[in-house]
Order: C-alpha cells, then structure tokens, then sequence
C-alpha cells in the first residue's frame, strides 16, 4: 500500500531543526495531526529510527505556519515539541531558535514576497499569543542564506536573522514572575521561577551540590540530580499557573553559576531532563532578565553592565548566548531582541503509513 506523502521543509532554526509544514498540508484535526507528527518523527523511539528525528529534543521539533488573518501579522507560526521517548506533543511553550527559521520558511513557500536586501515578516507565535518581526536577508532569488555571522553551537557561518520580541513577558504564565515572588523555596532549595519568553526555574548548582560547569554528558548520567530537578519541577509547575507538568516540557530547569568566559550568568538547562548542549532562544532571554531583578538567585552570580539596553551573554556547554534587553524609564524590562541564523536543509515529501492518515481523507 502506497504511503501518504506530505510536503515538508525541513530547516535548521539556531541551533535546532524542525519539521516545517504548511497548517493546510496537515490535518485540523489536532489529535490526528499529533499522530501524524509522531509518525513524521518516529517517535516515541530512543532512536526515532522510524522517522526523520535526531533522537535528540534539538531535532525532534515541527513548525506549522499559514497565512494570518490578523492585520499585525503576516504568518502565525505554531510550534511543537514532539517528545522523543513518549507518544505525546506539546504545544505549551515557544521555540525561538525555530522562529528564525519560519520567516525564511514563509518567504520559501510563497506566503510573503521577499524584498530585498532585507524581509520583515511579522510573525504571531500562537502558542503564547505573543508577536516577532524577524528581518531576514534576501537577494534577487529569494532568501539569502550565505553571511558571516557565527552563533556558537552551529558550525561556519550563515547570514544575520534579526528577531525583535513585543512583550513576550508572562507568555506562557500570565506574569514575569508567575509566582508573584523573585525568590521561591521548594525541597529547600532557593529557586527564581521566570518567565519571560519560556518558563524557566533558576536555581544556583552550588545549593544542589554541583560546580554548574559540568559537561552535558556528566550531567545527563546524573540520576540524583535529575531525581531532585524533577521533584523541584512538578512542585514549581502549579505555581507558575503552569498546572500538572509530569507530561510537559515546561518549565525548564537551569543551574547557574558565576560566568567563566567574560560573561554575564553561566547557565545549564535542562529539557526537562535532557541537558540542552545550549540554551534555548526563549531560556536565555528568561535567564538574561533573571539577571536584571533585584532580589533573585542571580544575586552574588551575575555580571550585569548598567544601562537601559544592556546586552547579556548568557554562557552554555557549547559557548554563549547573547541577549539584548531594554528596559522603560521605570527601570522594568520592557522588550528584547536577538540574533540568530537559519538554513533550509531539505525540500520535498515526508511519508507516513496510510494506516494513520489515509490517503483518501482530506484536511
């Protein structure tokens, strides 16, 4: 029996790869569009042998885009996280790192023109209700994706995909401080739940007896710890308005320590029980602003420049990060923007089992 083929982009966004798809190439229906996308990656598989994923959360991720409806918008970009090792997908949370890729997926399937030299496409990010205008390099021929600018755990160089955040605060919890507090306590740890982009939970290594500059395979082979984050994160969930998180990927969990390399924070984050080999978009942007409020665990670890747009460089296991915030008259954070580089991979037709999506239904 014939398989039922689907069109898909499959592009590196920062330091991540997605799936991407048309919202019209791909069921309405959202539980059979969650098969669909588990056939797509293979999953759940350690290996995701079965499908196009990396075995890896990095590579384990969809971007589905249309044309948007709203008159601020251009393309509305939903995300998701297919989990490597479980049947499931989650829709609650952003990935920015992909964001860099759906402009230039937008202008690729002809949802907007490109203009040259640079395309503002602006994007909304349904998962959080949130709005970016990425600015993507564009030639004669369409997107350009030769450049010279390096973004660490991506090797050579592409060209500059400018992404500027509107409000991204509280947009998966409802506030920057979700729990209303700088400065939380679970299991007896001091921790900092933020949320400014992604849900993040910050809690210095050294409380949970760690240097905070251990390699990722040190950590990943760390039962105890992942033992003590996981129970710090299912407590952290609920107050962060966040609900039952057992079967999310939200929130991140982030070790801190003092910077290493000229930094502003050294950071590792898990997702979220899997060390990140960086740090995602949206986490960096969360722990950068963790820097800037008086009162949280950054305190004594943070090396923070004054200013009212500071430029934070968050350091990972494979480099940095660097984060550009704005703060209003007031002092308070008020927007953000960042630098990331994308590539298109491949261009053709995914093929899953028709069992799961038969050929002869529509979307």
């Amino acid at each position: 029996m014939a398989q039922r083929r689907i069109p898909c982009l499959m592009m590196r966004g920062g330091t991540s790869k997605a799936a991407c798809f048309l919202a019209d190439d791909l069921p309405s229906d959202v539980t059979l569009r969650d098969a669909v996308l588990l056939a797509v990656m293979g999953s759940p598989d350690a290996r995701q042998i079965d499908g196009i994923g990396g075995a890896d959360p990095l590579t384990s991720k969809v971007a589905i885009v249309r044309r948007s409806a709203r008159p601020d918008a251009d393309v509305d970009y939903l995300f998701a996280q297919v989990n490597v090792d479980s049947a499931t997908v989650d829709y609650g949370q952003n990935c920015g790192n992909i964001l860099a890729a759906v402009g230039p997926f937008a202008i690729e399937r002809g949802l907007i023109a490109p203009a040259t030299p640079l395309t503002q496409v602006r994007i909304y990010m349904e998962n959080t209700g949130q709005l970016a205008i990425a600015e993507v390099p564009c030639g004669d021929d369409g997107v350009e994706y030769a450049g010279d600018t390096r973004i660490d755990g991506v090797p050579g160089t592409a060209s500059k995909i400018v992404l500027n955040f509107l409000d991204v605060a509280g947009s998966s919890c409802g506030a920057l401080l979700p729990t209303g507090k700088a400065t939380d306590r679970f299991d007896g740890i001091d921790v900092t739940c933020i949320d400014n982009g992604m849900p993040v939970v910050l809690l210095r290594a050294s409380d949970l007896g760690r240097s905070g500059y251990e390699t990722r395979e040190q950590l990943d082979n760390d039962p105890e710890l992942k033992q003590r984050l996981e129970s710090i994160r299912l407590q952290a969930g609920p107050r962060m308005n966040l609900g039952d998180v057992s079967q999310r990927t939200v929130p991140k969990m982030t070790l801190i320590a003092e910077p290493r390399a000229g930094g502003a924070l050294s950071s590792r984050t898990f997702i979220p029980h899997r060390c990140h080999a960086s740090i995602g978009v949206f986490g960096a942007v969360s722990v950068a602003s963790a820097c800037l409020i008086p009162g949280s665990i950054t305190a004594g670890l943070a090396q923070v420049a004054g200013g009212n747009a500071p430029v934070l460089s968050i350091e990972h296991p494979s480099g940095e990060f660097s984060v550009a915030l704005q703060r209003n008259a007031a002092g308070e954070l008020a927007g953000c923007g960042l630098l990331r580089t994308a590539r298109l991979l491949f261009a053709g037709e995914v093929c899953i089992p028709t069992h799961i999506w038969p050929c002869k239904e529509s979307t």
